[in-house]
C-alpha cells in the first residue's frame, strides 16, 4: 500500500516508535534520511536476512528509497513475509521536496 508524504509526517509525529526503512545503499542513507529510519539495502545479498532479524512482524513497516522503485520490490518481499508495509509515494526525493 503506498503512503503519501503528508501520511507519513502525520504518523512519524503521532507514533514515535515507528518500524520506518531506508531500503537505499549506505552511501544514499549517509547523504540524508529520515529521521529515525535505519538502513536495509534492499540490494544487499543479506536482505531478507537482515528485515527477518531487525523487524517485528505485530507492526507496520514504513519503506522508503530515492524515487519509490526500489521499495516497491523491497514491499513485495516484505509482504511476502507477512508483514503490513507501507510504500512512501515517490521515496526520498518526494520527502525532500515537501519538507517545508
Amino acid at each position: 500500500m503506498n503512503i503519501k508524504t503528508s501520511d507519513l509526517k502525520t504518523v512519524l509525529s503521532t507514533h514515535s516508535d515507528i518500524q520506518l526503512v531506508d531500503v537505499r545503499t549506505p552511501e544514499e542513507y549517509a547523504e540524508g534520511k529520515i529521521n529515525n529510519a535505519i538502513n536495509i539495502d534492499v540490494t544487499s545479498d543479506n536482505f531478507e536476512e537482515r528485515v527477518s532479524n531487525s523487524l517485528k512482524k505485530d507492526s507496520p513497516v514504513y519503506l522508503y528509497c530515492r524515487s519509490g522503485g526500489r521499495s516497491v520490490i523491497a514491499s513485495k518481499i516484505l509482504i511476502n513475509k507477512g508483514f503490513e508495509v507501507y510504500n512512501l509515494e515517490g521515496g526520498y526525493i518526494n520527502w525532500e521536496s515537501k519538507a517545508n
